[in-house]
C-alpha cells in the first residue's frame, strides 16, 4: 500500500481546480498538437479504467464518475497545454472523494524543492520546518510563523492536502506567493523562491553514464530512509518513547521496539506525522501490546467482507501504561492503531485530531507510447475499513481522549507539552522545554 498522507477530504474546491484545469472555453491555438492531446485522453482512460475495475465499490458512492469522466474529456480537448489535460485527469480521481484514490503524473523534468514545510495545528496552518539554506530562511521564515496564505487560498485542514497535491506533485512552482505573521509580528507577503534543478528526461540504469544517474537514485533514497528512521529512548528506567514516522517497516522492527519496553513501566508511542503504512505493521503492533486478540474492525472489499483481527501476544505482550500522541498528519495505519487502542481500552490517545484518511489502497503503474515511453500511474482505494464500532475514520477521524495543541509560540520555540503530558502522565515529571529536547532537529531553521 502507497500511503500519501497528505491527500485527504472533501471534492477539491472550485478555486483550487482552476489551477489544475484550464477553465472551460479556453481553446489550444496551435500550441497543444493532437498527438500530445490524444496522449492524455489514452492516460484518462487508463486511469478511468483501473478505477472502474478496482475501485471497492461498484457504485463510487453514489459519485457520478461516467458525468465526470466527460467533464473531464471535456477539459482535455480545451486544454491548451499538456499540464492543463494532466490536470483534468488529476481532477477525475479526486472527484471520488476519497483519501486514497488520486492520480500520479508523469514524473517532471524538474524538481522542485521550497525548503519549508507546513502542517495544521488545530484550524491553525504552521509552518513546521524550514531549511537554513532555503531562500524561505534568507526571508526571515521561521518555524512557528503562521501561514494566512498560499497564493491566495487560505489553508484549512479541508484544503491543505490539495495545495500540498497541486504544489508539490501535479505542477510544482517556482515560488510561492504566501502571507505569514511571525510572533507577536504584523502579516507580510512573501514570494518564496524554490529550489529548481534540471533532471533527466531519461535515466540511465546500466551505468554507462559512469553511475550517475545511480548514484543519485542512491543519494535520494538515502536521505528518505533517514527521514523516516524511527527514534526509541529512554526517559527513565520506568518510560520509553518511541517516535515511530512510518508503518512502513519490518516486523522485526517493531518486536525489537517493543521487546524493549517489556519490562517498563509505561510507552510513549509517539505517532504524530506518521502518514500510514502496511497493515501488517499495524496488526504486529497490536499483537505486541496487548495480550488478547483485538477485533480491529471489518475490511469492505467490492466483492467480499472480512474481519481485521490482531492476534493477541500472550504473555510476550507489554502490558504496561500505553500513551498514543496524535496529530493532524496521523493517517491511515496510524487512526487504525490509535482507535482501536480507544475502543479496547488498551492506550490513552493524547493530542489533535487525526487526518481522518483510512482506506486501503494499491498503486497501478502504467505508461503509454511505444519508441518513447511515459509513465504514470493511479492509487485506487481497494478497501473500506470499518471500526469494531460500527464507525468510521475516513473524512472523520480519530479524537483524542485528551485534545492537547502545542501553542505557535511552543512550536516556534522546540517545545513539546503533548509529549510532556504523555511522559508526565506515565509518572516521570518532565516539562515541555526538556521533552522538546528529547528528539534531534537537523537543518531547520528556528
Amino acid at each position: 500500500m502507497i500511503t500519501f498522507a497528505h491527500l485527504r477530504r472533501t471534492i477539491i474546491s472550485a478555486a483550487i481546480l482552476g489551477q489544475i484545469v484550464v477553465a472551460p472555453g479556453a481553446r489550444a491555438q496551435g500550441t497543444f498538437p493532437a498527438p500530445e492531446r490524444r496522449k492524455m485522453q489514452d492516460i484518462l482512460d487508463l486511469v478511468r479504467k483501473q478505477i472502474d475495475q478496482k475501485y471497492y465499490d461498484s457504485t463510487f458512492r453514489g459519485v457520478n464518475m461516467r458525468a465526470n469522466y466527460d467533464s473531464a474529456s471535456a477539459h482535455i480537448r480545451d486544454a491548451i497545454s499538456p499540464d492543463a489535460a494532466l490536470g483534468a485527469v488529476a481532477w477525475y480521481a479526486l472527484q471520488l472523494n476519497d483519501s486514497h484514490t488520486f492520480f500520479a503524473p508523469p514524473s517532471q523534468t524538474v524538481s522542485v524543492d521550497y525548503g519549508w514545510n507546513m502542517a495544521m495545528i488545530g484550524d491553525t496552518c504552521v509552518v513546521i520546518e524550514v531549511n537554513p539554506a532555503s531562500d524561505a530562511a534568507r526571508q526571515g521564515v521561521h518555524v512557528g510563523d503562521q501561514l494566512l496564505s498560499v497564493n491566495g487560498f487560505v489553508p484549512a485542514r479541508d484544503n491543505l492536502w490539495q495545495m500540498n497535491y497541486v504544489y508539490r506533485v501535479l505542477r510544482p512552482q517556482p515560488s510561492l506567493h504566501v502571507v505569514m505573521r511571525t510572533r507577536g509580528g504584523a502579516a507580510r507577503e512573501l514570494n518564496l523562491a524554490a529550489k529548481v534543478k534540471e533532471r533527466s528526461k531519461i535515466i540511465d540504469l546500466t551505468g554507462a553514464d559512469g553511475g550517475r544517474d545511480l548514484g543519485q537514485l542512491i543519494r535520494d533514497g538515502e536521505r528518505n530512509t533517514d527521514r523516516y528512521r524511527g527514534l526509541s529512548l529512554d526517559v527513565s528506567n520506568q518510560v520509553i518513547v518511541w517516535k515511530m514516522p512510518t508503518f512502513e517497516l519490518p516486523l522485526d522492527e517493531v518486536r525489537d521496539v517493543i521487546g524493549k519496553a517489556r519490562n517498563r513501566k509505561a510507552l510513549v508511542l509517539d505517532l504524530r506525522g506518521n502518514g500510514g503504512g502496511y497493515v501488517a505493521a499495524m496488526l504486529e503492533l497490536v499483537k505486541q501490546v496487548d495480550r488478547d486478540s483485538v477485533v480491529i474492525g471489518t475490511v469492505q472489499e467490492r466483492r467480499k467482507l472480512s474481519p481485521l483481527v490482531a492476534k493477541g501476544g500472550g504473555n510476550k505482550a507489554f502490558t504496561g501504561e500505553l500513551y498514543v500522541l496524535v496529530d493532524s498528519r496521523s493517517a491511515s495505519a496510524s487512526e487504525l492503531f490509535a482507535r482501536a487502542m480507544q475502543l479496547s481500552g488498551r492506550g490513552k490517545v493524547i493530542g489533535d485530531h487525526t487526518a481522518g484518511a483510512v482506506m486501503e489502497a494499491l498503486y497501478y503503474p502504467m505508461s503509454i507510447g511505444m519508441e518513447t515511453r511515459m509513465l504514470f500511474g493511479v492509487q485506487v482505494t481497494n478497501a473500506d475499513i470499518v471500526m469494531a464500532d460500527g464507525g468510521r475514520l475516513e473524512r472523520t477521524g480519530v479524537t483524542p481522549d485528551e485534545l492537547l495543541l502545542p501553542t505557535t509560540a511552543d512550536v516556534a520555540d522546540s517545545r513539546d507539552p503533548i509529549l510532556a503530558r504523555a511522559i508526565t502522565l506515565a509518572g516521570v515529571p518532565i516539562d515541555a522545554v526538556k521533552a522538546g529536547q528529547l528528539y534531534p532537529r537537523k537543518g531547520q531553521a528556528h
